[in-house]
């Protein structure tokens, strides 16, 4: 289901359409911000699949007008972008630039003049070098820097931003960053970068007393990734495996912040692991009051399902990536038998935001604020034709399944579960972490050697979405 106009009459009035894109993967610019930990990560032989770094990425610092320009052309309703700690606070603390500061100024105003929605989101990976040569996630001091980073910010831009998200997606930091060492900082941890998810937890905590202290006239959440698991038999090792994978991924965060406690460790596993887990996600009472104070919306990052099975990979394969401590996990992740993938080898499985959504209204009830899909979407690796045009009607399909899916949400499918709109992932082909530039998520494709953008056919159609929601003839 394509039609733009059959999919814009499912869409409630209110709902928001937007698309997201993280600083340090568009920025570039990196001469006039401080160094984070991705710069020193990228420059590691082999780190990155193709060996670049986000030392210039897609210059939308130098190109953001042009940027701009492309975000009114899809008739977005609203624009998620991340503010460089790095560029705001070279240090990480102390002093602040205020050229860094200055860029996001003018970026706010602009989308406001355009109409667009303005959703700012504190932190999402880049954090500063000082931050990371001091212990990075690990250490309770940078939480409490982030905190003092965020009132900063607020200050600053807290009369225009609509909607603040104070973390995105701590559980890929914790996962990739210091468990399987496959993204910065690249630390080999396993189960016990357990206690960074702790550490980043309270600077969420942190950020949003900054932000309800200055305060802010926005709304303020959080953002995480969620995948609904499965096990791949009725094994008792099996299903024990997948409740391990569901703790660290969809648990071990948005528990303490929802529920205001502790995750409970899931039964079934290794007495060992269970008191593991048990020591490095326990929080006191007053970090728990701290880190659960009530949000106005709850983030939801889906991209696909998970298939477990006990027992390690020999590869070592994740999906961001080949790693070492992978092969010593006690599960390993399966292809669906049944489902397509994208470029980048994941599912393909609109319901499974449906899944993971009613298992969210059931977990945390009336603790769940309304929810934001503040991502979503797939690496198709197109390119121009002949022409000049660049056609990726995989995305399309891809999105439109997706955001059909949510605009059933919006529409009350799942009681107690409210849904407010979906941010595709992502405006503009970028530097993708890890894979470098061999992976596309763009709306609008860009030439990484001339940096010129081209819109692809799903940027239209996202475009004909939005003139169709508004009653225009041109679809």
């Amino acid at each position: 289901m394509t039609d733009p106009r059959e999919l814009a009459a499912r869409q409630p009035a209110n709902f928001v359409l937007g698309a997201a894109t993280a600083a340090l993967q568009i920025e570039g610019g990196a001469d006039l911000r401080g160094r984070c930990g991705w710069d020193e990560f990228a420059e590691q032989p082999g780190r990155i699949i193709d060996g670049s770094t986000p030392a210039l990425t897609c210059d939308h610092f130098h190109r953001s007008e042009e940027d701009l320009e492309l975000m009114s052309g899809a008739g977005l309703d609203g624009y998620r972008f991340s503010i460089s700690w790095p560029r705001v606070q070279p240090e990480g603390s102390g002093r602040v630039s205020s050229e860094g500061l200055d860029f996001y100024d003018r970026l706010v105003d602009r989308l406001i003049e355009r109409g667009i929605r303005p959703m700012a989101t504190l932190y999402h990976w880049d954090t500063p070098i000082p931050l990371e040569q001091q212990g990075g996630w690990k250490v309770r001091s940078t939480a409490e820097r982030f905190g003092e980073y965020a009132a900063i910010v607020g200050e600053r831009l807290g009369d225009r931003v609509a909607d603040w998200v104070s973390i995105n997606e701590a559980a890929t930091v914790v996962l990739n960053g210091y468990g399987l060492g496959v993204h910065s900082p690249g630390e080999e941890q396993l189960f016990r970068a357990g206690a960074v998810a702790r550490n980043m937890v309270l600077g969420h905590g942190y950020a949003v007393q900054a932000l309800r202290s200055v305060p802010v006239a926005g709304r303020i959440g959080v953002t995480n990734t969620h995948t609904p698991v499965s096990p791949a038999t009725d094994s008792k090792k099996d299903k024990a495996m997948a409740g391990l994978l569901d703790f660290v991924h969809n648990r071990l965060f948005a528990d303490p912040v929802l529920l205001g406690r502790s995750p409970e460790v899931p039964r079934g596993l290794p007495l060992p692991m269970r008191l593991m887990l048990k020591s490095v996600s326990r929080m006191s009472r007053k970090d728990l009051e701290l880190v659960s104070q009530p949000l106005d919306f709850y983030g939801l990052n889906y991209y696909f399902p998970s298939l477990v099975a006990a027992g390690a990979d020999p590869t070592g394969m994740s999906p961001d990536g080949e790693s070492e401590a992978a092969k010593d996990l006690p599960f390993r992740l399966l292809d669906w038998p049944d489902l397509p993938q994208t470029d980048f080898g994941w599912p393909i499985a609109p319901d499974g935001l449906r899944q993971i959504s009613q298992q969210m209204a059931e977990r945390y009830g009336t603790r769940l604020p309304p929810v934001v899909i503040t991502e979503g979407g797939a690496s198709f690796n197109d390119a121009p034709s002949p022409d000049g045009s660049v056609n990726d009607d995989d995305r399309v399909a891809y999105l439109a399944a997706h955001i059909g899916v949510a605009a059933d949400l919006a529409n009350g499918a799942i009681p107690g579960f409210e849904l407010e709109g979906y941010y595709v992932w992502t405006l503009l082909d970028n530097w993708e972490w890890a894979a470098g530039f061999s992976q596309r998520f763009g709306l609008v494709h860009v030439d990484f050697d001339t940096l010129e953008r081209t819109p692809k056919s799903s940027y239209h159609w996202i475009g004909d979405v939005q003139r169709a929601r508004r009653g225009k003839t041109e679809v």
